[in-house]
């Protein structure tokens, strides 16, 4: 079996490769360091690797020269060298050390499909139905999910959030030709501007689901440029007299002097539809909803598509903490412990129940909780909780504080999976960050 040896301190990006490449008939090496990874290299003579330019105990460079010295593996091996940013400089210096290929992260897995072909292995149709990256689907049509805003309550741009990312709430979904936005925070202007390079003067027509009005959720409206193109239609979809509040909202921002151009001065075709049914159709993708504990009027949406269902639930207070004020702060609650959960969880935890991806708000840990109570955001150790009580796949942490630094979040995310692990769950946990693209493979059956 042809051989891929990753080289990458991301433990969570290793363990998504290794189901991807054992469907398509391809074998996993990893290590943590480069040392290690020549090591493996030379043992094993792997078709490909991919090494993080970063990679410590022997980086990215370093590696490169070595493995070029060894005659038994020198020509034999494609080498990808792999860097958080798009530097002229280093790719020039990972070329002349002796690299194939430089790309930059995140990398989305799909990709990584060109490099195996040059390599005659034809894609394998696998049996997980989900995965952080896959090629083209083997039935039905192919399903994207892309972070563009991960951030709560304000954008938070710096050198402590670039990993993660500063924008506020926005998640692209894909369904073939179906494009669905959830929430218009500042990370709609980045989604606007590559929808722009990609379609041309090609005409759009883009679906905007709202879950509610504060600021963080909306403020990326004004900013999104295809909403200025006539040839474009935008459907904004939302709650609670969306056709007469939505808009006011969405205009009063707009409104001289806080905006140059007011939203009625918008060229493109848009169009707000008020929602009355919690049971719903986006042309062909079905999508159910759930009012939130959180202030104001506040949806979680869960869509339904061919590669399995993704419940999104930016902002939400959850009432386990809320109302019996649990905090042990080390485990969530017990699985046979169901009784002591509020009605009000026990409902939210059946309309997740089973999702193949969950985006729920995460905002706080325990301790940072206790001096939030009431704020309407939840912590990570009910949503880890929640996530296992409804036997979800796979947990983005989403809506970040804006004072937390990616060391803190990537802390967060150690914690929830040593909370995971102690309960022996598969359930794969990881923060949402920009950029971040999850493949989901169509399924044979799609719920009903």
């Amino acid at each position: 079996m042809k051989k891929v040896l990753v080289i990458d301190g991301d433990q969570a990006f290793r363990s998504q490769l290794a189901p991807w490449l054992d469907e398509r008939g391809w074998s996993l090496v990893d290590a943590s360091d480069g040392q290690g990874g020549v090591e493996l290299a030379l043992q094993h003579k792997p078709e490909i690797v991919l090494c993080d330019l970063l990679t410590p105990r022997c980086n990215g460079l370093q590696f490169c020269r070595d493995i070029r010295s060894h005659d038994e593996i020198k020509s034999g091996s494609l080498i990808i060298i792999a860097t958080g940013n798009g530097n002229a400089t280093d790719k020039v210096n990972a070329l002349e050390a002796g690299a194939d290929e430089y790309m930059v992260k995140p990398i989305p897995i799909q990709a990584l499909d060109k490099f195996l072909a040059r390599f005659d292995t034809p894609p394998q149709q696998g049996q997980s139905n989900i995965a952080a990256g896959n090629g083209s689907a083997p039935s039905g049509e192919e399903v994207r999910l892309r972070f563009w805003g991960v951030r709560g309550s304000i954008p938070s741009p710096g050198p402590e959030t670039v990993f993660y990312g500063g924008n506020t709430s926005c998640v692209e979904v894909r369904v073939g030709s179906d494009i669905i936005v959830l929430d218009a925070g500042s990370g709609l202007r980045r989604l606007g501007l590559a929808l722009v390079e990609e379609f041309k003067d090609r005409p759009m027509q883009l679906n905007l689901l709202i879950t509610h009005t504060h600021w963080d959720h909306i403020q990326g409206f004004p900013f999104f440029l295809p909403a200025y193109n006539p040839k474009n239609n935008v459907t904004i979809y939302g709650f609670e007299g969306a056709s007469q509040g939505l808009q006011n909202t969405l205009s009063s921002q707009m409104e001289s002097p806080y905006f140059p151009i007011s939203m009625q001065q918008m060229p493109g075709h848009i169009a707000i539809r008020e929602l009355h049914d919690l049971n719903f159709n986006i042309n062909k993708v079905p999508v159910r909803a759930q009012f939130l504990n959180h202030p104001g009027i506040c949806t979680g949406y869960r869509l339904q598509t061919p590669g399995g269902s993704i419940a999104y639930l930016p902002d939400i207070e959850l009432y386990q903490r809320l109302r019996l004020r649990w905090n042990t702060g080390t485990d969530p609650v017990p699985h046979d412990k169901k009784e002591t959960t509020p009605p009000e969880d026990r409902e939210l935890i059946d309309f997740i129940r089973d999702a193949d991806v969950l985006i729920l708000d995460s905002q706080y840990d325990a301790a940072e909780y206790e001096k939030h109570i009431g704020w309407g955001h939840s912590c990570v150790e009910d949503s880890v909780a929640f996530a296992l009580h409804a036997n979800v796949k796979r947990l983005f942490l989403f809506h970040h504080d804006p004072d937390h630094t990616d060391e803190q979040i990537s802390r967060m995310v150690a914690r929830a999976r040593q909370m995971a692990a102690r309960r022996q769950s598969s359930l794969i946990i990881e923060a949402a960050r920009e950029g971040y693209e999850l493949i989901l493979t169509p399924k044979a059956k799609t719920e009903a």
